[in-house]
């Protein structure tokens, strides 16, 4: 695996590959990698010639009390497990190389629409920084095909919003969920749960599989069924973020007759904020 530090050390690396005909994978990352990015090397290893994968703990995204300071960095460590998955680049910029002129005056990429609510909602400014930083990541790797995962639901939905509306030639490919061995979604805000708290956190994924349930069972009470999953959630002893029950492709609320919905939820540890969501097709 080759180390890239600067944009102009990738770009000349992979225009050779260009020039040859190879076909070039992107998994972005904030570092601190698990199983389920590793799955996403693996899954654009299968459709590539070349896998970069990027790893930059992105401050445009984090709020003003929110962890990037705190956030996990293990770079010795994730090096490793992309050289043993396969990975044929890392992008590892500081915050100069990405942000010459500084946060405060960098341009920035605004998608206008499903950023201001579930997520977006508590964290604002978020998306903003994730488009900008994506897609200042798109300009860098210029790869045929990017993989997000799908646990970030909405940022997937938003990135392919912004790659439409931009017309970016990207390929943006989807990755299912990867989940510990009891179901909870990884995560690298994981290693904030308590001992305490670990055996009681997957009762977000249970809640959001019982909603699922009541819908294909004909249940339509859309409100009840999130205060109900949202009761649940706050009697296991957590803060509820949100529970919302929302189209699919829109991330509008979910509307009486609509065919594909997707279950979305986040609540607050004593120090993490997890994340799950759940999609049917009636």
């Amino acid at each position: 695996m080759k180390v890239f530090h600067t944009v102009a050390g990738l770009r000349e690396s992979l225009n050779k590959d260009r020039r040859e005909g190879l076909r070039v994978g992107f998994v972005p990352t904030m570092g601190n990698l698990h199983d389920g990015h590793l799955a996403l090397i693996k899954q654009a290893a299968e459709s590539n010639d070349i896998v970069v994968c990027s790893i930059f703990v992105n401050a445009l995204q984090f709020g003003l009390n929110e962890d990037w300071d705190k956030y996990p960095r293990t770079y010795e460590t994730d090096c490793e497990k992309l050289r043993n998955a396969g990975c044929n680049y890392l992008f590892h910029p500081d915050d100069i190389e990405m942000y010459p002129n500084g946060l405060d005056t960098q341009s920035r990429v605004i998608c206008p629409t499903m950023t201001d609510v579930l997520c977006g909602a508590s964290r604002p400014g978020h998306f903003e920084g994730v488009t900008t930083v994506v897609s200042k990541l798109f300009n860098i790797v210029q790869p045929d095909e990017a993989i997000f995962g799908i646990k970030d639901y909405q940022q997937l939905a938003v990135i392919r919003r912004m790659a439409e509306d931009l017309c970016l030639a990207v390929q943006i490919t989807s990755a299912p969920i990867h989940r510990e061995a009891d179901g909870l979604a990884m995560s690298s805000r994981n290693s904030y749960i308590t001992a305490e708290e670990r055996p009681l956190v997957t009762v977000l994924k249970d809640s959001l599989e019982w909603i699922a349930a009541e819908i294909k069972a004909g249940n339509r009470r859309f409100d009840a069924l999130e205060n109900t999953a949202a009761a649940r959630i706050v009697a296991a002893g957590f803060k509820v973020d949100y529970i919302t029950l929302c189209n699919s492709k829109t991330l509008d609320l979910a509307a009486d007759d609509d065919l594909e919905i997707t279950v979305l939820g986040a609540m607050f540890t004593q120090a993490a904020r997890l994340i799950d969501n759940l999609s049917i097709t009636l």
